[in-house]
């Protein structure tokens, strides 16, 4: 891929993300179903033993949280109990369901009253068709790891079907999730919640796949640097015959159980960097991840071999040299951490 071909695909991301409208996600559902803890271990490096100390959320927080540089998530945070609920679908019904990007509800798979929770969601459903007909919806099925492992999967299935019937005009669009906070899985659903809303991802692709071509790479994962959720992949033929689909899901999920301990050592929050570049090489394989823009990660696995990895480290270096005076998913500004930039309504 020649340079010119290079700046074209770039500027298109770049230009997109930058006049890209900034809408609201909605995270809702019941009291104490796990939304707050979610959004805190995704967004403030929370470790899941941490997230006890929460308090309920009160009425709706609001949290502009900066994505991928130029991105940003508008986040309300919705208090479950019944009394805020009522309000979000009367009075203040336009306020809360206009101009909504996604959606997100959260079930707690351990819930007593599911046909209650079914019916808020129901009518929820209903004010977001009104105000914000476009917006994508996503189900959480959340605590799975309270489920049996021999059951989760029929669980699953089970609450996902009822949940897709209650759906209305969402149907077609709807995805769910099981989801539990001690595991990879929350990294795989808000990964795809996030990805929802990052426009041109076909470019992206174009341009990781670029990138492949150059490195002689079996698969590159690009990761946003603060959350280190994953937001794009490309995968080659031998690539795709890797036996663990989870397998990004499960690097976010250590990545960020490790830069949580770091705080230990380095404050309260060790920062978006866990490392400069982190290689490994072994007798099946090498990977390399690291920095590629100023607000993301890349993770290049390889075939085995020292010229193959230093080839590598190299191709690396000149598409980061050559996205360092672009405007390429990098933006103006610092990562936020959420909280920074929050307050209660």
């Amino acid at each position: 891929m020649d340079f010119q071909t290079w700046t074209q695909l770039v500027r298109s991301i770049g230009t997109t993300l930058n006049e890209m409208e900034k809408k609201k996600v909605l995270l809702m559902g019941k009291s104490g179903s796990g939304k707050s803890s979610m959004r805190n271990i995704i967004f403030s490096n929370y470790r899941a033993k941490d997230v006890r100390r929460l308090g309920a959320t009160i009425d709706v927080e609001h949290s502009n949280i900066k994505f991928l540089g130029n991105l940003t998530l508008n986040l309300w945070d919705c208090g479950g109990q019944d009394a805020f609920t009522g309000t979000y679908l009367t009075t203040q019904k336009s306020h809360v369901f206009s101009d909504v990007g996604v959606l997100i509800y959260v079930f707690d798979v351990e819930s007593r009253s599911f046909d209650r929770d079914l019916a808020t969601y129901t009518s929820i459903n209903t004010a977001l068709a009104e105000y914000s007909r476009y917006a994508h919806v996503f189900a959480l099925v959340h605590k799975i790891d309270l489920v049996n492992p021999e059951f989760r999967i029929k669980v699953i299935a089970n609450r996902e079907a009822a949940i897709n019937e209650a759906s209305g005009p969402f149907q077609k669009t709807l995805k769910v999730f099981g989801t539990s906070i001690w595991d990879q899985s929350l990294y795989k659903a808000w990964g795809g919640i996030v990805n929802s809303l990052i426009p041109n991802l076909d470019v992206m692709e174009r341009y990781l796949r670029g990138l492949m071509g150059e490195t002689m790479a079996e698969e590159i994962t690009l990761f946003e640097r603060a959350t280190f959720l994953a937001v794009m992949k490309v995968t080659s033929e031998v690539g795709k015959r890797n036996p663990y689909p989870d397998r990004d899901e499960k690097m976010s999920n250590i990545i960020k159980t490790f830069k949580a301990s770091l705080a230990k050592f380095a404050g309260d929050n060790p920062g978006p960097d866990f490392c400069e570049k982190f290689c490994i090489s072994a007798p099946r394989f090498a990977l390399i991840i690291e920095e590629l823009t100023k607000n993301t990660y890349v993770c290049v696995v390889l075939p085995p071999g020292e010229a193959e990895l230093n080839c590598a480290k190299i191709n690396i270096g000149i598409a980061r040299e050559r996205f360092a005076s672009m405007d390429f998913l990098s933006g103006g500004e610092d990562q936020e951490e959420l909280g920074e930039d929050s307050e209660e309504n």
